[in-house]
């Protein structure tokens, strides 16, 4: 096959356009303005979105990424603009999210003079990386790039950073792309041994109380479908972690609900009470086991991962199975046999009952004159059919709609999980809006949170992205305001230094800057208190929820211990 000779920064762009790449999240500079030359002329296959800032870059490319399962990508340049993508690498990271993050550097033969603008690309991102790895020479491009997509969305998911010199960018090479199928030292789906689906199917028949533990990795290896098969023909309730909700529909009768420290009573508790933890796709957060000293010590645990690091690193197992998660049900499926727990499954209505009198119905239909958070969550995934992809930012936003909202399909949920990053949600629910355009998005937000990437509005206004933002404006950071409260008993100015009434949306508001003046989108306030919008227009709108409840989040899993 003939080649061609182009610059190196053609071959970029090519070589993207190869892999299939229809979105590049990003920011111009000196250093990679040679890449954004070139990708002008292919604006008609390859769509630049100039984000505010290249953090709100590499979060929408997250949100991209996690509804449509295709790898995000991120452009921008040196110095300060590759040390401002470290936290969405780290999320990325945390959270398995497949990106590739491109970034410019000085000419090669600056590397290492303190030339301007350059930074340490690769020793920085190494950490937070799955492969990091620097181009000198044009002809390492379409190399480099083709191993790229390859190790971030095989295997478990993750960021991958390519740190190219401006003089690769310029230079000539002959281009011949070829996509990359092996690379000797990563084997990312190991085969499946025998033994362990046989052990993993004796202790499945034989259990008397089992439970399903769904995490995202059922999402990511597209093993729904699965999942629901083992858990109906053997009779097994499942409860999913936060950022595996979604995998299983809300509805189904068997879900059980969410795990961990906001999760639902009856998880918690009965992952206490059950002879048989079956986690599939999760890692054992600490946000979901608490102390692992009075975590499920009476249950055996089957444990299915794609990522071999993840076995007895926090909880042991006794039967470890490593493989693609569909790959495993599949296997595992056909060993199982079919089996009714109903007395198992009644017990959980105990806990539901309790949990729905004292916490869900005061939450959902509180009577006060404003609105819960929950009772918003609840009305708006309502308003929208419980059909549309949440996207929330991080704090107590995050937990109450992660409760409260409904799904019927998978990859509804957006959030930064491991990470727990506030400003995620806004720079994600571009992503997740232009990966899937066809569903509704609706975002979740704190003021606090909203405020610390806001300037994606700008985003939104410039490309006119249908998001929905319902901010849940209670005037402080409600995860903080608990940890600090004896810092306030011992100092009333407490409260503005330390966690918000000073930088709060009201304090912006008694300065005159209103939102509901913006021509940026549709905006509307509570008033009066439970009017929502009857429906979702194609336009983007901002909802302005107060909420003066000012208590902390409940937190079922207290009810586990006590």
């Amino acid at each position: 096959m003939a080649t061609e000779k182009i610059s190196g920064a053609e071959a970029l762009i090519k070589s993207l356009i190869a892999e299939k790449t229809e979105y590049i999240f990003g920011y111009p500079g000196g250093a990679i303005m040679p890449v954004f030359d070139v990708l002008y002329d292919y604006r008609d296959k390859l769509k630049h979105i100039l984000v505010r800032h290249e953090q709100g870059a590499t979060h929408a490319a997250q949100g991209y990424a996690r509804v449509s399962g295709k790898t995000g990508v991120v452009m921008v340049t040196s110095g300060p603009a590759a040390t401002n993508i470290i936290t969405g690498l780290s999320d990325a990271m945390m959270d398995s999210t497949p990106l590739i993050v491109i970034t410019g550097q000085v000419a090669s033969p600056l590397l290492g003079s303190d030339a301007f603008q350059e930074t340490d690309v690769v020793g920085i991102t190494q950490p937070v990386t799955k492969w990091s790895y620097q181009i000198r020479h044009s002809e390492e491009i379409a190399w480099a790039v083709a191993r790229a997509f390859y190790i971030a969305g095989n295997g478990r998911p993750g960021p991958v950073v390519l740190d190219i010199a401006k003089d690769a960018q310029t230079g000539m090479t002959e281009f011949d792309y070829k996509p990359c199928q092996f690379i000797r030292s990563y084997n990312p789906y190991p085969d499946i041994q025998p033994g362990e689906i046989e052990e993993a199917a004796r202790l499945i028949n034989q259990s008397r109380k089992p439970f399903i533990l769904a995490g995202q990795g059922v999402i990511i290896s597209h093993a729904e479908k699965e999942l629901s098969e083992l858990a109906e023909k053997a009779d097994i309730p499942v409860g999913c972690t936060l950022l595996g909700l979604s995998a299983i529909p809300t509805g189904h009768p068997l879900y059980k609900g969410m795990l961990g420290m906001h999760g639902s009573i009856a998880a918690n508790i009965k992952t206490n009470e059950c002879d048989l933890l079956i986690a599939i796709g999760m890692r054992f957060d600490d946000r979901v086991t608490g102390d692992l000293k009075q975590y499920a010590r009476q249950a055996k645990v089957i444990h299915i991962d794609i990522d071999p690091s993840e076995f007895n690193k926090n909880v042991k197992c006794d039967v470890s199975v490593l493989g693609d998660a569909r790959a495993v049900l599949q296997k595992l499926n056909e060993k199982i046999a079919p089996a009714e727990h109903s007395e198992w499954i009644e017990s959980f209505s105990v806990c539901e009952k309790v949990e729905k009198e004292k916490v869900i119905e005061p939450e959902i239909h509180p009577r006060k004159p404003l609105m819960n958070m929950g009772e918003v969550a609840r009305k708006v995934s309502e308003a929208t059919g419980n059909d549309s992809i949440l996207v929330t930012d991080v704090g107590q936003n995050q937990m109450l709609s992660a409760r409260y909202y409904r799904f019927k399909r998978s990859r509804s949920i957006v959030t930064s999980g491991g990470l727990g990053t506030m400003g995620f949600g806004l720079p994600a629910a571009i992503g997740a809006k232009i990966g899937n355009p066809d569903r509704t998005v609706c975002f979740f937000t704190g003021d606090g949170g909203l405020q610390m990437t806001i300037e994606e509005l700008g985003t939104i206004m410039q490309y006119d992205i249908d998001v929905k933002i319902i901010i849940l404006n209670n005037n402080f950071l409600g995860m903080v305001k608990p940890v600090l409260r004896p810092s306030l008993l011992r100092n009333p100015n407490a409260e503005s230094r330390f966690y918000g009434r000073g930088s709060s949306l009201r304090h912006s508001q008694r300065k005159g800057r209103h939102p509901r003046r913006t021509r940026l989108c549709h905006t509307t306030y509570a008033r009066p208190p439970r009017s929502l919008p009857a429906r979702c227009t194609n336009r983007p709108g901002l909802h302005g929820i107060p909420d003066d409840s000012r208590r902390e989040l409940c937190n079922p899993y207290h009810a586990q211990r006590h």
